[in-house]
């Protein structure tokens, strides 16, 4: 899929199904599986996504489960880069850190194992949406804890009316897709 900005913008957004109330009422979710199965766009949507971080030099792409597990190891290879796990308490085996959070319908706890990230890591955070900004900034939180440092955040849609760009100061978080409403 060859496609100029504008072509590959309707294409992918053609591709993202709005599902109302879920998962709580008052939500519309942006489901991105149509997307997914389509594999032509899968990779326009990776590479356009690399196309951004490339010039950042990343060594790793730290993603929280679940959704960020879906294209964040598919970025981490266009980019030569590691991957990086960001799960719930609990589920990782080895030594935590971890990082609070809210949610735009609850509250969430990230962990990293701690040697996952060293000191002076260039590190991409990388989840599927930006919305109110808080798993991003828990990702970012980790990151820092460990060391690395934060050069970029990347994201296949973002939520732009609930400005979650402003938890990631002084990092300008890219998105492929938004939406202003």
């Amino acid at each position: 899929m060859n496609a100029q900005p504008a072509e590959l913008d309707r294409r992918l957004r053609g591709l993202i199904r709005e599902v109302p109330d879920f998962p709580t009422p008052g939500i519309n979710f942006k489901d991105i599986t149509p997307l997914l199965a389509d594999a032509a766009a899968l990779k326009a949507a990776v590479r356009g996504l690399a196309e951004y971080a490339r010039p950042l030099h990343v060594d790793c792409v730290v993603a929280a489960e679940a959704r960020g597990f879906l294209l964040g190891p598919a970025l981490a290879l266009e980019l030569g880069a590691g991957f990086v796990l960001a799960r719930k308490p609990g589920k990782l085996p080895y030594e935590t850190v971890s990082s609070e959070y809210l949610l735009e319908y609850g509250e969430g706890t990230l962990e990293l194992h701690t040697d996952a990230i060293t000191d002076g890591t260039r590190v991409l955070v990388h989840d599927d949406l930006l919305a109110t900004g808080g798993t991003a900034r828990a990702l970012c939180d980790l990151v820092e804890q460990l060391g690395g440092q934060v050069v970029g955040c990347g994201f296949l849609i973002e939520l732009a009316f609930l400005n979650g760009r402003r938890l990631l100061a002084p990092c300008e978080p890219h998105a492929l897709l938004c939406y202003e409403s």
